[in-house]
């Protein structure tokens, strides 16, 4: 037999292979026996269950470290956000989206939550009040809350009236002419 040559590249690019996994095999047999569907799990199915999760580790490291390396200051460490941006930017990760989410400042989470709640406070198309007129726009809204902020800096804003806006889903002819308005909740 030739003496192996020492510059030649492994199978398992700088991984030995010894037969034992780095995992505690105790640890992920309990994780199988969690699981109601499964009843018994044999040792070489659990070994190999503990192989794949270690490689599958090893594949969600190195795309993070890819992203790392992407950058314009490359760092040594790998952070959350990294994986993130992995789990965001490669198709195989996708299934991680729930699980390893992108973070996002305070900032932009505000501003999502004002965006949601204008577009859930905004009128449905057709809706009208109960006097018969369409609802005012958002910024219909914006300008007269500013009229009247302006005219009534002198009274306290706890004291003031609130403001309410019923608003109609449909109206139901009537027989005799006179439109009636019914109103239902949601």
């Amino acid at each position: 037999m030739p003496p192996k040559d020492k510059s030649a590249p492994e199978a398992s690019s700088s991984q030995e292979i010894t037969g034992q996994s780095a995992l505690p095999i105790s640890r992920i047999k309990k994780i199988i026996q969690l699981d109601d569907d499964i009843v018994q799990c044999s040792s070489n199915a659990t070994f190999v269950i503990a192989m794949a999760t270690e490689l599958f580790i090893q594949y969600l490291t190195e795309q993070g470290h890819n992203v790392v390396k992407s950058e314009r200051k490359p760092r040594k460490l790998i952070q959350y956000k990294d994986l993130a941006t992995a789990v965001s930017r490669i198709d195989n990760l996708e299934f991680l989206s729930d699980v390893i989410p992108k973070t996002t400042t305070y900032k932009q989470f505000k501003e999502k939550r004002a965006k949601e709640a204008t577009r859930d406070a905004a009128p449905e198309k057709g809706q009208r009040t109960l006097n018969g007129s369409l609802p005012p726009t958002v910024e219909e809204k914006a300008d007269t809350e500013d009229e009247q902020d302006g005219l009534q800096s002198e009274v306290p804003r706890g004291s003031r009236p609130p403001t309410v806006t019923m608003m109609v889903d449909r109206t139901v002819e009537a027989s005799g002419g006179d439109q009636d308005v019914e109103m239902t909740d949601q």
